[in-house]
């Protein structure tokens, strides 16, 4: 019997990004069915989305897609940062074994059609001896030892594995550039909402942005479609470091790059977890991905350019009115002198650069 519409599974939808993008979804008139999967209910409306409280280690995903006849699987649920999973050790079994899990899931579901994965810019790395635009074919100059950066090279591996096995079934992998816009809470947002922003001494790196709503619209474009392969997704253009710190009428704060994390983390009172290994690496080397193949083959163009979305996330970041750069940040000021004192390499010490691992935190 044929469906009168798609039956969508998408996960992760405990984050606001992928609860929104579900929600949004269920409203097309060609989508019969949403079903949002999470190992914790989101805090927002869900609409007509179905929820089910699953971790997708464990079987009753497989279960579900055989149930409900699933024709399409969303991956979304791969996260940047450790958060409330406590530890890298669990964020990485989360985001690796449970993408393998899934995708062996889906590999036994006669029904499943369609899988998208939101991959990520990141997979590229950063370093001085990038191109200045990376296209699909492209790998890191680079290659990441750890972090997030790592599990989504694996996770884009095991990805390509289940489509050789699977050559019936359309497979996108969507590798978004930073995802910025006034609803965004990510480590990049974060990074741009301290109230003096630390750069890395003597690099203006450029940048590229993707706004919320155009993640939200190619999301829907790759379910709605047949599109297969890989894809760049970015807004048009490039903007620098300092072009983007003006846009926001901050101040930047220049400092060695082993004392970004430490700074970041003082002015703001977090952990340096917050401002991880890639992070730094974006910020100093920058990064630029070509957008070719998905204008011409995957049949989708952002709205916004990488200037006006940071510039629609810039109106949403607050700045007491008439206080301006420094004289916001004038309590953690007081903290920087000590952080760059613990950041700073002794005098007896070998002049090498510190590890990654001294970031990642």
């Amino acid at each position: 019997m044929t469906q009168a519409g798609k039956v969508v599974l998408v996960t992760g939808v405990s984050r606001d990004l992928g609860r929104r993008f579900a929600r949004n979804l269920a409203d097309d008139p060609a989508v019969a069915n949403v079903i949002g999967v999470d190992v914790i209910p989101p805090e927002g409306d869900l609409g007509a989305v179905s929820f089910v409280r699953a971790d997708l280690r464990n079987p009753v995903v497989a279960k579900l897609l055989v149930r409900e006849r699933v024709d399409t699987v969303v991956h979304m649920s791969v996260v940047a940062t450790p958060g409330g999973m406590g530890s890298r050790a669990s964020m990485k079994e989360a985001n690796v074994i449970g993408t393998m899990q899934l995708l062996g899931a889906c590999q036994r579901a006669p029904d499943v059609q369609r899988v998208v994965v939101k991959s990520t810019t990141t997979v590229y790395g950063a370093s001085h001896r990038d191109p200045a635009m990376f296209t699909e074919e492209m790998g890191p100059k680079r290659m990441p030892r750890s972090g997030y950066s790592r599990d989504a090279l694996e996770i884009e591996g095991y990805v390509r594995g289940f489509a050789r096995r699977r050559p019936d079934v359309h497979v996108a992998m969507l590798r978004a550039a930073n995802v910025i816009g006034p609803g965004v809470d990510s480590p990049i947002a974060q990074y741009f909402r301290l109230p003096v922003v630390p750069t890395v001494l003597g690099y203006d790196p450029r940048l590229q942005f993707l706004h919320e709503a155009d993640l939200m619209g190619a999301l829907r474009h790759a379910v709605l479609t047949d599109a297969s392969g890989t894809f760049n997704l970015a807004g048009d253009g490039v903007l620098l470091l300092s072009q983007a710190i003006r846009r926001l009428g901050r101040a930047g704060l220049p400092v060695p790059s082993f004392a970004l994390s430490a700074v970041g983390s003082a002015i703001r009172g977090v952990g340096r977890s917050e401002f991880a290994t890639e992070l730094v690496h974006f910020l100093t080397y920058g990064r630029g991905v070509d957008t070719t193949r998905l204008h011409e083959e995957f049949g989708y163009r952002p709205r916004y350019s990488t200037e006006e979305a940071f510039c629609d996330f810039a109106r949403s970041v607050d700045m007491p009115p008439g206080v301006p750069g420094l004289a916001v940040a004038e309590p953690a000021l007081a903290s920087l002198e000590r952080a760059l004192t613990r950041s700073a390499v002794p005098t007896s010490a070998p002049t090498a650069a510190p590890t990654g691992g001294e970031l990642d935190g």
